[in-house]
This record gives structure tokens, C-alpha cells and sequence, in this order.
């Protein structure tokens, strides 16, 4: 496991790096004062599997890096990291691309167990996103309830290939990146796509990430074979 970690301050850098290291082995843990110097590394050593990118950056900010990342490395999921943590931020990080968010105020064990969530694909957000208007309104009620410690994709419903293309939506990846990943048509993705975010009840990327986010939603393994 290879993850970049991109802060301006090198004290907080080697903290997060100190609590990352009993979460997977091997790891390899890259740093990066901003984010010039972590496309820099990322041109020198090719690309790590996850990024945790802090908003707060000198040069290019972190949503601009969001963005930046989204555009020149679609397949990298990126987890924002904040000492702001507004619903307007956090829907903002979502909105340029991040697959989740940690502030900076959390306890050492929430840093821990939102990392461990994020490292099992699922999905960690605060809980000022599901506060106010713009959070996703909550899924349809269901009759089988949803198991302990979140819920699998098959607990809403969808196939293991709805699956796979909702794991690719909530990294931020486009319908043509999907289809390429995934080798789908463009049609097909597009019908699994309304039936993810109608299982979802949402209509968007970022409420499908708030959605998942609530239900502690998990992903089992790496992408079914076609």
C-alpha cells in the first residue's frame, strides 16, 4: 500500500504518518508539502493507491488540487483533510472530487478508524455534512433491516456490477473512465448509474457520497470480473 499524504506542515505529516503505520503492511508513505511537489513525486515514482490531501495549502489550494487530481489522475481516490469543518467544506470537497473527509480536530482514534474505513472502501465523513438542506435526503425505508457495522452494496439492492460502478461514481470517475475500467459500453453504464443513485435516492455524485456515507456503506474486495 502506497499513500501520499500532502500537508504544508511537516509536524502534522509525521504525526498522520506515525498513526498510519500499524494500518496495513507493508506501507509505503509518501509526503508532499503541496500540491506542486506531490504531482512532482507522483511524475518521479508513479502513482500511490490512496491520497489524503489537506485544503489548507499554500500555492495551489486543496480544492484546486482536487480538481487537478480528478482531471490528470481520475483513478487515484483522494481524501481531503481539513481544520474547517463546515458543511459547506466538506460538500465542497466532495463537490471537486474527494471520496471522503477527516478534520483535523478528531481524536487520534477517530483519525485511526476513519483511515482503517477509508483503507476498507468505505467511506468516512464528518457529521456536519448531514446537517442542513444540501445533505442527501436519506435512503427509501426497507424492510430487512441493515446489518452491524454498516452495509454492503447488496443491502440496497444492486448487483455486483452496480456495485462496481457505484464504487467508480464515488471516486469521481467519469461515464467514458467507468466504461474503459469496467469494459462497459457507454449505455450500460449510464442504466447501471440511475440504478445506483435510484437505490441511493439521490441524484448527483456528492449526495451519493453523503448517502453512502450515513449508511457506512462498504465495498467487499476488489471489482467483480465482467
Amino acid at each position: 500500500m502506497r499513500i501520499l499524504l500532502i500537508d504544508d506542515h511537516a509536524l502534522f505529516r509525521e504525526g498522520v504518518a506515525l498513526l498510519l503505520r500499524p494500518l496495513v503492511e507493508p506501507l509505503e508513505i509518501w509526503e508532499a508539502g503541496s500540491c506542486e511537489d506531490a504531482f512532482t513525486l507522483i511524475e518521479t515514482r508513479g502513482l500511490p493507491e490512496l491520497v489524503l490531501l489537506d485544503l489548507g495549502l499554500p500555492g495551489m489550494s486543496g480544492l484546486e488540487g482536487l480538481r487537478a487530481f480528478r482531471e490528470q489522475c481520475p483513478v487515484l481516490p483522494v481524501v481531503a483533510l481539513s481544520s474547517q469543518d463546515d458543511r459547506d467544506t466538506v460538500l465542497q470537497a466532495l463537490d471537486a472530487g474527494a471520496m471522503g473527509f477527516i478534520p483535523k480536530s478528531s481524536t487520534s482514534s477517530v483519525l485511526v478508524g476513519a483511515l482503517r474505513l477509508v483503507l476498507a472502501k468505505g467511506i468516512y465523513l464528518p457529521p456536519t455534512v448531514f446537517l442542513g438542506s444540501r445533505a442527501a435526503p436519506p435512503p427509501p425505508l426497507r424492510a430487512t433491516p441493515l446489518p452491524e457495522g454498516g452495509c454492503r452494496p447488496s443491502d440496497l439492492g444492486l448487483t455486483p456490477r452496480q456495485a462496481d460502478v457505484l464504487y467508480q461514481i464515488l471516486q469521481g470517475k467519469s461515464v467514458k473512465l467507468i466504461g474503459r475500467e469496467l469494459a462497459l459500453s457507454t449505455s450500460t453504464v449510464k442504466a447501471h448509474t440511475s440504478a445506483v443513485l435510484r437505490a441511493l435516492n439521490v441524484t448527483t455524485r456528492t449526495q451519493a457520497v453523503v448517502a453512502a456515507g450515513r449508511l457506512g456503506l462498504r465495498f467487499d474486495g476488489a471489482p467483480a470480473m465482467r
